[in-house]
């Protein structure tokens, strides 16, 4: 099975768009999004994906997208304010949108999670950190850097990054 990971997708709808249908075309049944959609209607947009998300608040969420609206607005997305967690097949995933935000959860449950995404850099980037995989997908939005988004095969734990640009 593969998921997707995306971030930081600043109300870019046609980028959004190019990335939910890679997903549809490639049989990606869930998506894992590391906050700063922009807007509710960007979050809408989102949902409207046929496959499990989950999802954390960014920092330019705050004022625009109401986490109690959202929290159970779409029965198959889950949302977290800032720390996120799933479990998907055999491992265990956290998420979060800033990468200090991620660290100190990866610090403070020392060997609990096997991978660790967030965004909030606009920059694709992986690193170990206390031996987790600590991963950034860039972004959607076409911010500072080329938009990309990554995708996970979980049999074979590998990851792979999508540029968004060299998508029809």
């Amino acid at each position: 099975m593969k998921i997707a990971i995306i971030s930081d997708i600043h109300d870019n709808l046609p980028n959004l768009q190019k990335v939910l249908d890679y997903c549809r075309n490639n049989k990606i049944k869930k998506i894992i999004c590391c906050g700063d959609f922009g807007s509710e209607e960007t979050f809408d947009k989102l949902a409207e994906y046929q496959g499990e998300i989950f999802t954390v608040l960014g920092n330019m969420d705050t004022g625009y997208v109401d986490f109690k609206k959202i929290k159970n607005k779409h029965a198959n997305v889950k949302v977290w304010e800032k720390n996120g967690r799933a479990e998907i097949g055999s491992l265990i995933i956290g998420f979060t949108h800033e990468p200090e935000k991620a660290k100190v959860a990866i610090s403070r449950e020392k060997g609990e999670f096997d991978f660790y995404f967030y965004g909030h850099t606009h920059k694709p980037w992986e690193e170990k950190f206390n031996n987790v995989k600590l991963i950034n997908p860039g972004n959607v939005a076409n911010q500072y850097y080329p938009p990309s988004f990554a995708v996970m095969d979980l049999a074979e734990q590998t990851l792979e990054l999508v540029l968004i640009n060299n998508l029809f």
